[in-house]
């Protein structure tokens, strides 16, 4: 007999992946270099076989995409502010809409990685006075730039993602830096391989 063709996955079975994928690395199953890897594959898997060997290991997760877009729950808060320390967002939390992240004289991390939208558009406006702050976003997601008083370097789509889908999820990033560093990467900084967008004051 011979053998059947394996039958091609559809974009939801890829979002249940990268779905399965987030929890385990908010949950630490996975660790940075695991997850990046894993959800690249993830977005690009051609067949059920491929998405089985990169979740087989993990515990089942129920049917939802792998960013959703939340209806329901308390309003999450649109603002947060650092003055001469860290702030950080990270793990599993609900990104309103629009956010904005003040750091003076201290250090921020926007980790979205493992994060819930709440739309298919996210508008950060990030503001750092002497301060560095990484925001971190996982691969699938297109990327916006653009800041007053900041130069902006090459597109997003070239350096995080080449080929994504029209209704891929946006994060558009308003910058605006003094004296300071606004970086948006898909891997914390100094990580090996690390693709990233600067925003140099």
């Amino acid at each position: 007999m011979p053998e059947q063709p394996q039958i091609r996955v559809s974009d939801r079975e890829r979002d249940v992946a990268a779905h399965r994928l987030q929890d385990g690395f908010a949950e630490g199953r996975l660790d940075d270099e695991e997850f990046d890897q894993r959800m690249r594959a993830a977005l690009t898997a051609r067949t059920g076989a491929e998405l089985d060997v990169l979740t087989r290991d993990l515990p089942a997760a129920t049917l939802a995409p792998a960013v959703s877009h939340a209806t329901a729950g308390p309003r999450p808060s649109g603002r947060a502010i650092a003055y001469k320390g860290p702030l950080r967002r990270a793990g599993r939390w609900r990104v309103p809409e629009r956010f904005t992240s003040v750091v003076y004289k201290g250090s921020g991390v926007l980790d979205l990685r493992a994060a819930e939208l709440s739309g298919p558009v996210t508008t950060l406006r990030v503001i750092s006075y002497k301060s560095r702050t990484d925001v971190l976003v996982p691969p699938g997601i297109r990327v916006e730039l653009d800041g007053v008083g900041v130069t902006k370097g090459w597109s997003a789509e070239e350096a995080l993602d080449t080929a994504l889908p029209p209704d891929a999820p946006v994060v558009r990033v308003r910058g605006i830096g003094y004296k300071g560093t606004i970086e948006v990467s898909t891997k914390p900084h100094g990580a090996a391989g690390e693709d990233r967008l600067s925003l140099p004051a």
